[in-house]
């Protein structure tokens, strides 16, 4: 265990090290930035075209699946809440 504990904080140094010299210069970062942007706005466009993409061929898009679980989530939580109390009153 120390073995890899010791190789995972020298990579760690490593990387934090790269990404230093990668952001010391301000032009190089700013670069990085609006590459980064551009990546996570394309992310969100193809997300968003998926969805409409998912809607018109009628099937359910991810996120009507994750409103699904949610909503599942809070029933069981209730259900176990009613589960409790019933068994308190069956007690008494």
């Amino acid at each position: 265990m120390g073995i890899r504990r010791n190789l995972k904080k020298q990579a760690l140094g490593v990387s934090q090290k790269a990404v230093e010299k990668l952001m010391a210069d301000e032009k190089r970062a700013m670069v990085v930035a609006q590459a980064l942007g551009s990546v996570q706005r394309g992310k969100q466009a193809l997300d968003r075209s998926q969805e409409e993409l998912m809607r018109v061929l009628s099937f359910a898009p991810r996120s009507d699946f994750k409103a699904v679980g949610k909503k599942l989530s809070g029933l069981k939580r209730r259900l176990r809440e009613l589960d409790e109390k019933l068994e308190e009153v069956a007690r008494e």
